[in-house]
């Protein structure tokens, strides 16, 4: 069984498909772009602020399903330049400590809307 998670706390789905989807204990969440939920658009600023910006899409999404960034195992960051590689990590750092998910971070050609960076995440119910 699978169920849709949605939250008005985060940016909604700009296609067909869903913020969020929680099967078997596991909640799969779409990946963030620095929209703000709030206006729809970008924040201002370069990638550490859309960085930060993602991040807190995230973090409301998994709060929606009822998860924190603590229940996260492996997330995924999606770059348009992997030279804001540094960049990213740093702010990526302040939202996870301690025993920090997987993770794997690649350099793509775009991403939607001309977002600099994406951060999707598998997290997992206790």
């Amino acid at each position: 069984m699978k169920t849709v998670i949605a939250t008005t706390a985060a940016p909604g789905a700009i296609g067909p498909y869903s913020q969020a989807i929680e099967a078997n204990g596991f909640v799969f969440v779409s990946g963030q772009i620095p929209l703000d939920p709030a206006t729809g658009v970008f924040v201002p600023g370069g990638v550490e602020e859309q960085a930060e910006q993602s991040l807190r899409n995230l973090k409301a999404v998994l709060a929606g399903a009822g998860c924190t960034l603590g229940d996260v195992v492996k997330t995924t960051v999606f770059l348009t330049d992997m030279g804001a590689f540094a960049a990213v990590n740093a702010v990526y750092a302040k939202y996870f400590e301690g025993e920090c998910p997987a993770r794997s971070a690649v350099q793509v050609g775009a991403l939607p809307k001309g977002a600099l960076v994406e951060i999707e995440a598998i997290a997992v119910r206790k």
